[in-house]
């Protein structure tokens, strides 16, 4: 019976190639491998040649093997509760990569069948220590600072969000959910968010998957200043992005109490619930401790997703609790606007089987910038915060969502009468106006500012006709 060869003793040979992108001798072969006897190394040579994983020119002594011109590979990335959590895959843009990040990417597409199954390595998470270890580099993170700083720097957390707010809601929730294999087109979901329309002829959980992450993006935004890395911030907003998604309607919001399997991958997550529960808290600790905002956005994009402490949807958690740090230093959101697929996909693997970072470090920097760009361009338009709005904010909220869930007319003498005790008199007139014009511009797609069920909306708009 012939020896079965380990699949690590192809991949040894394959890296020692990749070390001479203009052709490697075996002869050069064998000096990266040292003890290699001839005859064996010949053979796996030969043998990945047969395999269609090197490409040969050349004969006997002078053959020259190279890497062969990378396929269309295809990867699905899906977690057990949501069936294509990232889509497929086909040939798209990928990121500029560093040296390490592109051998990653080799790693990463890999055929399953030829890596090693690995399962959660407590030591990735354990030997982190919070400002003296980093995943991002000292001028990655310099970098990252100069691009994502804005004129809102020193004003209350989440300032800056709020002020590009419906530009971040339509971005944001159409990225993220791309990145899950959502069909929905930007304007598809701009409709969608700004006026009630659901795209025709889409599957209703697509639909579903975009409303919450509007829903949850308000929730960072309005929250900004309470919402932080503890367990009740991450719990909620799973359950918002999770809402009437996952097959256990219970699991919303919860920390997973059974095993979960992710396709495309030989990584298998934690399966014992006291363990997930344990290692979720040390991932918020950890990362709570961080100083560094980008860094601290990081850690997160690599270790929830890592851990898989729920059911489901816990990449689209790592994507918008990756903005948390963002929006309380009032720096430009990340958006993923416009982030390949493939290269995100990529990135993940080399977390899960590898635990290594740099190709997604390449994804992130690559992102972050895309992101500032877009917003950057759209800041001279932006009207300066009007400072009255930004006192009575939540006094407006409150009393818009009373008017409406009582049926009440968007009338002057009605605001003014809910907000005599709220509101001092020299304030009256002003803020009645405001508040007649937001009822006025009320609709489906921004009652969730007002913490207003869709029900209550439409029964206070049938009430109006």
């Amino acid at each position: 019976m012939p020896k079965k060869i380990a699949p690590a003793e192809y991949e040894t040979i394959l890296d020692a190639v990749r070390q001479h992108p203009g052709g490697a001798s075996s002869e050069m072969i064998q000096s990266v491998l040292g003890e290699t006897v001839r005859r064996t190394l010949q053979r796996r040579l030969n043998e990945l040649v047969k395999q269609g994983r090197l490409a040969v020119e050349g004969r006997t002594r002078g053959a020259l093997y190279r890497l062969p011109p990378e396929s269309d590979v295809t990867v699905q990335l899906t977690g057990v509760s949501a069936k294509g959590e990232l889509g497929q895959l086909s040939g798209e843009i990928y990121v500029p990569m560093s040296v390490e990040g592109s051998r990653l990417r080799d790693l990463a597409r890999r055929p399953v069948t030829l890596r090693t199954p690995v399962g959660y390595q407590r030591e990735f998470l354990l030997d982190y220590r919070p400002n003296e270890t980093w995943y991002l580099p000292r001028q990655t993170r310099t970098r990252l600072r100069e691009l994502g700083d804005t004129p809102s720097a020193e004003r209350q957390a989440g300032t800056y969000a709020r002020d590009v707010l419906s530009r971040l809601l339509i971005d944001l929730s159409w990225a993220s959910s791309k990145l899950e294999g959502n069909t929905y087109t930007r304007l598809d979901t701009q409709r969608l968010i700004e006026h009630g329309e659901a795209a025709a002829g889409k599957d209703a959980r697509e639909t579903q998957m975009i409303l919450n992450h509007k829903r949850a993006i308000e929730f960072l935004v309005d929250g900004a200043e309470e919402v932080s890395f503890d367990i009740y911030t991450f719990q909620n907003l799973h359950a918002l992005l999770s809402e009437n998604l996952l097959a256990d309607r219970a699991a919303s919001g919860k920390l997973r109490e059974r095993i979960v399997e992710i396709s495309g991958t030989v990584f298998r997550p934690l399966a014992i619930p006291q363990q997930i529960d344990e290692f979720f808290r040390v991932v918020l600790e950890k990362a709570a401790a961080i100083g560094d905002p980008f860094e601290q956005a990081f850690f997160l994009m690599v270790h929830i997703p890592y851990l898989q402490p729920f059911e489901d949807v816990n990449k689209r958690v790592s994507r918008l609790g990756a903005n948390i740090s963002l929006l309380k230093h009032n720096l430009c959101p990340l958006s993923f606007v416009e982030v390949p697929e493939r290269a995100y996909v990529d990135g993940t693997l080399a977390v899960y089987e590898l635990n290594r970072v740099e190709l997604l470090v390449d994804v992130f920097e690559w992102a972050y910038e895309r992101s500032c760009q877009q917003y950057r361009a759209i800041a001279d338009s932006i009207p300066p915060p009007d400072p009255f709005r930004r006192i009575y904010r939540d006094t407006l909220a409150d009393v818009i969502a009373e008017i409406v869930r009582k049926g009440w007319p968007a009338e002057a003498s009605i605001v003014e009468r809910e907000a005599t005790a709220l509101v001092p008199t020299k304030d009256w007139e002003r803020f009645v106006e405001m508040a007649i014009d937001e009822l006025k511009g009320l609709h489906e797609g921004n009652i969730a500012r007002y913490r207003l069920r869709l029900s209550e909306f439409r029964d206070w708009k049938a009430k109006q006709r």
